[in-house]
């Protein structure tokens, strides 16, 4: 093998292509009709072709250079062996810039793995679309959030979430909309926010997803437990000075009776001491009634230790036993599985769990064959969840909205703060609580902790 410029190895293909139809010519003057001059014909037209296809290699790989350029293809290779030196920079200019667009084609998809990678792991829910609802792009929060695997188009939520399609396909740039979501029974409040852009040519719409339904809770027990400080503290400070003032005249009439029954007639004595003894034992009622809603505000921090479920029903069913047989009530409880642990405070949840046995043991009262089922098992997510659940009057509606808030009662008796006690604990444990009920039709009570 041998190797030469460009110039001479075309100059090497002109001569030998003439002297192959020189031989051709000769041939046929000397009228030589054999199988010879075809022969040569044969090879005079091959180098034709040899010649045109080797002058035309350049513009292949130009041509070739450019459709991976436009279809993104960095595996083409370029070689200029024997061509010469000016062949060899252009050669070497094409490989100089497929190495680049390599390099730049790397970055690139590192940088979307990187934000992708960003996007996947923010705690805030994302989804991008089309105007016609074809979805780009769902991070996990979002997934999470709405509970799905995979979403391709808005549309696919409309079974499930009809009012948050609606809105989400009806955003304007730079919205701001707050929507409520009721799925199997559990409420959320979601807060989203949407800018608009274009994307080769297309308008997308990015929105952001948050779940703002513990900030509301937080917000709103905070605002309650203030309210409480302060009514406390100003009825504690009118009612002390009453009492104490009351329960001084009564002891300076008993002391001085002789005297006062001279200036007074019996009848109006006997008047006064009824006003000063109602009065003292009305402010003395207040100071308990008081005292019983500041315990609201004075939740003790949780002692954090593991309990054992199925142990932690059968300790509450040996309190609530007395209570439960008096009123023939049946108390159904089931563990799944049987060495399901919970990391909490023993005491707190006690009190959480009598103040919901409570409700349901007035609810199932009078009704026929009166039962309340305790559940615990691990949900969907991989959290403990328990359940109270009764087959009682229900809950209409309108106060399953309520039921929550501090001092709504729906019995005569009732405090109104059994359940905003309870919702108050379980935040100390990060854990929540809902219910779902209808009239008639009993009520079930679940506990999620995270």
């Amino acid at each position: 093998m041998f190797s030469c410029s460009f110039n001479i190895r075309v100059i090497i293909k002109v001569l030998l292509l003439s002297a192959t139809w020189v031989l051709f010519a000769c041939l046929i003057f000397k009228k030589i009709f054999i199988l010879l001059p075809v022969t040569i014909a044969l090879f005079g037209i091959y180098q034709v072709f040899s010649l045109i296809h080797f002058t035309q290699k350049t513009n292949r790989d130009l041509s070739r250079f450019l459709l991976s350029i436009k279809y993104d293809d960095t595996s083409q290779a370029f070689t200029s062996e024997g061509l010469g030196e000016s062949f060899s920079e252009l050669k070497e200019a094409f490989r100089e810039v497929m190495r680049k667009l390599q390099e730049t084609r790397s970055e690139r998809e590192v940088h979307a793995r990187y934000l992708n990678t960003v996007i996947q792991h923010v705690g805030i829910g994302l989804i991008v679309y089309k105007s016609d609802g074809t979805v780009d792009l769902i991070n996990n929060a979002a997934k999470k959030l709405l509970r799905i695997t995979i979403l391709k188009n808005l549309n696919d939520m409309k079974e499930s979430f009809p009012e948050l399609v609606k809105v989400l396909l009806n955003l304007k740039q730079a919205e701001k909309k707050l929507i409520k979501l009721d799925r199997d029974g559990e409420i959320r409040h979601l807060s989203i926010f949407a800018h608009t852009f274009l994307m080769m040519e297309n308008e997308c719409t990015l929105v952001s997803i948050q779940n703002i339904q513990e900030e509301l809770e937080e917000k709103e027990m905070e605002a309650w437990q203030n309210l409480v400080r302060i009514l406390t503290h100003e009825i504690m400070n009118s009612i002390t000075p009453i009492s104490s003032m009351t329960a001084t005249l009564l002891d300076t009439i008993t002391e001085n009776e002789n005297k006062t029954r001279d200036s007074l007639n019996p009848e109006e004595l006997e008047d006064m001491a009824d006003a000063l003894q109602t009065i003292h034992r009305r402010s003395e009622g207040l100071v308990k009634f008081v005292g019983t809603y500041r315990d609201m505000t004075l939740i003790p921090k949780p002692k954090i230790r593991i309990l054992l479920i199925k142990e932690f029903f059968t300790r509450i069913e040996r309190l609530m036993g007395h209570k439960l047989s008096n009123n023939n009530i049946t108390l159904d409880w089931n563990v799944e599985p049987e060495s399901l642990e919970l990391t909490a405070d023993p005491d707190l949840m006690e009190q959480v769990m009598i103040n919901l046995i409570l409700n349901a043991i007035f609810a199932v009262t009078g009704r026929d064959e009166p039962r309340i089922t305790l559940s615990a098992y691990l949900g969907s997510e991989g959290k403990v969840m328990i359940t109270v659940e009764d087959n009682g009057v229900g809950i209409v509606k309108e106060a399953l909205e309520k039921i929550f808030i501090p001092f709504f009662t729906t019995r005569k008796k009732g405090s109104g703060i059994g359940l905003s006690l309870s919702r108050q604990i379980l935040r100390l444990h990060h854990a929540t609580i809902s219910a779902e009920s209808k009239p008639d039709e009993g009520a079930k009570f679940t506990l999620k902790f995270s």
